[in-house]
């Protein structure tokens, strides 16, 4: 008996938006539901960054791992490097549904090795994604003057995201992308 493809869930958006902390709300409200699986990244920054749960690698530790075929994606931003694990391709091949925070610059090449993908797009006022900003920590004033900015690149031509606007509280925009995940379940 051959198994059903799970589907991957790409979660996008510009910085400040919220994506960590709906993911772990997520993450936290579907616990007992083991269709789910949500991937930590690994990022070239150093581990104990506020907000965001990943594994932190070394430039050169990364770019072996890359060599070597160790990723399932890859993608540059913001003068880091992001990687999802190859241990996606078992939870989709085990029929999971996979939730992992992505680049939209990455989107296309996403939904082309995974046809079955959606994603889900979030979105916030530029006020409440400055507050988050600074909160991180990460950046300078000024980098984050400079992030906010910047455009928001849009989904690549003929994919349609599922919106969510998180610039209310954090229970009411967790629980508007958790409707979102069981709803891509209940297309399964």
């Amino acid at each position: 008996m051959v198994r059903p493809l799970g589907s991957l869930v790409l979660v996008v958006g510009p910085s400040g938006v919220g994506k960590d902390t709906l993911i772990g709300g997520a993450r936290q409200a579907l616990d007992g539901d083991k269709r789910f699986v949500f991937v930590r990244r690994l990022v070239t920054r150093t581990s104990g960054a506020v907000g965001e749960e990943h594994d932190s690698v070394e430039p050169a530790v990364f770019a072996e791992m890359e060599a070597g075929g160790r990723f399932a994606l890859t993608w540059d931003a913001h003068n880091l490097r992001y990687a999802l694990p190859l241990s996606l391709d078992t939870d989709l091949a085990l029929g999971k549904i996979v939730v992992a925070n992505v680049s939209r610059h990455v989107v296309a090449e996403a939904c082309a090795k995974y046809p079955a993908c959606s994603v889900v797009q979030i979105s916030a006022e530029i006020s409440r994604r400055a507050e988050r900003l600074v909160a991180r920590g990460h950046e300078s004033g000024d980098q984050i003057t400079s992030r906010l900015a910047r455009e928001s690149a849009p989904v690549p031509a003929g994919v349609d995201p599922i919106m969510i606007d998180n610039s209310g509280s954090i229970a009411i925009g967790v629980t508007a992308f958790v409707m979102a995940l069981r709803a891509i379940a209940a297309q399964e």
